[in-house]
């Protein structure tokens, strides 16, 4: 903007300092337009404000050099109060004027004057991370605590597959390889519950179970927490099982004698039983232990099962067995028993024994019965067609020394093998290979006119 006057012609952007004395002598001489007068006022009035403006951000920029100890010999009047290329003030306008961070951090920065770092554990997600040179590499497998739920459904398997070969050495190795955590002393409990409602040969192994554990997967105050559990858990476990208390004390029993349970197991239960079952089970345990007094192993508490039985002891069962069945003619009962000597490997003595006594008795009613016994006990399963032909296979090899005892017996062997076949509990090969007492057969090709020859 160009202002004309007296002295001529000059611009709005020349008006500083000497030519405001100047503009004042024009004024003085009484020549200024009116314009020019207005135009006057106005940069005397903008000059006030970039004074006071340039004075309070020299006095801010001293404040902050002075509280951080900087050096104040930069140049306040440096665009934004900016004193050197290192400041580190913010320059949003934000905050209380202060350094970012203290003067410490940012890119390519160390940190503060005078920090002491400390060694750092190397990461493994630093892409500069070498795992050869952090030494030995030491790799765990962790198993996860198995809780009560899982604990069951993982060791009843365990339990049952025990059942059938025996081995205890195979069950510790599999446990060995759970994390039972707190929850190991259920491992016992959950054994006993299972051979509660199992044969008495499960509760035999079961009790050898329990001893062989003690000292290598559980200890004694174990074995006490499960017994403690299981007599607690009595009201529930007679549902189930109705002599569950007689079963458990002789449990107790076992373990006592085993050494499984401490001796006092039995003494801290003497007045604080409520519970008319659990002190029915304690009870039996202190009289099958009193009737030791050498304490020795319980070995026959269960019977003695299974495959360990004498072969004269079986053969003598069975026997019973049939005199028995004889006299009241329940076949169940037989039945019955027969399970219980759990030994299926030896049924073939049964059927034997069964057609010797047939061979031996008087009368029509014994053949009638044995062959409705033996064809109940291939009917249910009980007695397979390979036991089924060894007994009577045994009794064709043994009918010669049973004929001179019984003169008939070759005459009784052929009436009861028919019969069988009739009822379908022998095969017809089995009824062909029964020895004859007509001797050898001579037919109509040999010319005798189709008679047979004695």
């Amino acid at each position: 903007m160009e202002i004309m006057g007296e002295f001529g012609a000059f611009s709005s952007e020349d008006m500083d300092g000497d030519e405001e004395g100047l503009l004042n002598d024009v004024e003085v001489n009484g020549s200024w337009t009116p314009q020019e007068k207005a135009l006057h006022e106005a940069r005397l009035k903008a000059k006030a404000k970039r004074r006071v403006r340039r004075t309070s951000s020299r006095d801010s920029t001293r404040e902050s050099l002075s509280d951080n100890g900087a050096d104040l010999g930069g140049d306040p009047t440096s665009p934004k109060g900016k004193t050197n290329a290192g400041d580190r003030k913010s320059r949003m306008g934000k905050g209380r004027g202060l350094p970012k961070k203290g003067g410490a951090g940012g890119k390519g920065v160390w940190g503060a004057a005078g920090m002491v770092y400390e060694m750092e554990e190397p990461d493994a997600k630093d892409p500069n991370y070498d795992e050869s040179s952090q030494g030995d590499t030491v790799y765990a497998t962790v198993t996860p605590e198995l809780d009560e739920r899982e604990l069951e459904k993982t060791v009843s398997p365990i339990v049952q597959e025990y059942f059938e070969h025996g081995d205890t050495k195979e069950v510790q190795m599999l446990l060995e390889g759970l994390n039972l955590g707190h929850n190991k002393y259920a491992v016992s409990s959950l054994a006993v519950s299972l051979s509660l409602e199992g044969k008495a040969s499960h509760r035999e192994l079961t009790s050898r179970l329990l001893s062989d554990m003690v000292g290598k997967v559980l200890t004694e105050k174990d074995m006490a927490r499960a017994f403690d559990k299981m007599l607690a858990d009595l009201p529930d476990l007679i549902l189930d099982t109705p002599e569950a208390p007689q079963m458990l004390g002789q449990f107790i029993a076992r373990a006592i004698a085993d050494h499984a349970l401490p001796m006092g197991f039995l003494d801290c239960y003497k007045g604080k039983v409520d519970c008319d079952h659990a002190r029915a089970a304690l009870d039996r345990a202190a009289v099958l232990l009193s009737m030791k007094t050498k304490m020795v192993r319980l070995d026959n508490v269960w019977g003695v099962g299974g495959g360990l039985r004498p072969v004269k002891h079986l053969i003598k069962e069975m026997n019973l067995l049939l005199k028995e069945y004889l006299i009241s003619g329940e076949v169940s009962e037989a039945e019955r028993c027969l399970r219980d000597l759990e030994v299926p490997h030896f049924h073939h003595e049964l059927v034997y024994e069964a057609v010797v006594m047939v061979l031996e008795s008087k009368g029509e009613s014994a053949i009638s019965m044995m062959v409705k016994l033996l064809k109940a006990f291939w009917e249910t399963g009980l007695i397979t067609l390979d036991q089924m032909n060894r007994g009577f296979q045994r009794v064709y090899d043994e009918l010669p020394e049973i004929n001179l005892d019984v003169p008939h017996a070759h005459t009784i062997m052929e009436s009861f093998v028919d019969l069988c076949y009739q009822e379908s509990v022998i095969t017809k090969q089995l009824r062909d290979a029964c020895p004859s007492s007509r001797g050898r057969k001579r037919f109509v090709s040999e010319g005798d006119g189709g008679t047979i020859k004695q």
